[in-house]
């Protein structure tokens, strides 16, 4: 009797510099996700922030791994300010948010659980680009 409810959810959350290689995120991930023993088969969902819709790392990197990625909006990411890890100036000034990663990592984990999440990854830097993982068990 399997459960699919049981499993969790599962949920990366990337920022990245305009221009960013698909590979500079394939191996964030990778090495991430390696670290911590997690199967990328066990990932439900990429995440970023609206302002980067367009780019095209982020897109080939959910088309690889056949996922879907979301995006939401600074407003949308301003409640998860409290739980960041790390405030960072700079992405505030360019973004809006003071944590691409971890914000979105949890705003897309809670609303496709429908439920408080929480990180497992917090921020990790590689590059140009940075990840978080939130779950939901």
């Amino acid at each position: 009797m399997t459960d699919a409810s049981a499993a969790p959810t599962l949920v990366v959350g990337l920022g990245c510099q305009r221009g960013c290689p698909v590979s500079t995120l394939r191996a964030l991930l990778d090495q991430a996700l390696q670290a911590h023993k997690i199967d990328i088969y066990q990932i439900k969902a990429l995440a970023s922030i609206d302002l980067k819709r367009d780019e095209p790392a982020l897109i080939e990197l959910a088309e690889q791994l056949s996922l879907p990625l979301m995006f939401f909006s600074s407003e949308q990411l301003a409640s998860y300010e409290p739980v960041l890890s790390h405030h960072s100036q700079i992405a505030f000034e360019r973004t809006g948010c003071y944590g691409v990663a971890e914000s979105t990592a949890l705003a897309l984990a809670e609303q496709l659980a429908n439920a408080p999440a929480k990180l497992l990854i917090p921020r990790q830097k590689y590059a140009q680009a940075t990840l978080a993982l939130a779950c939901v068990a």
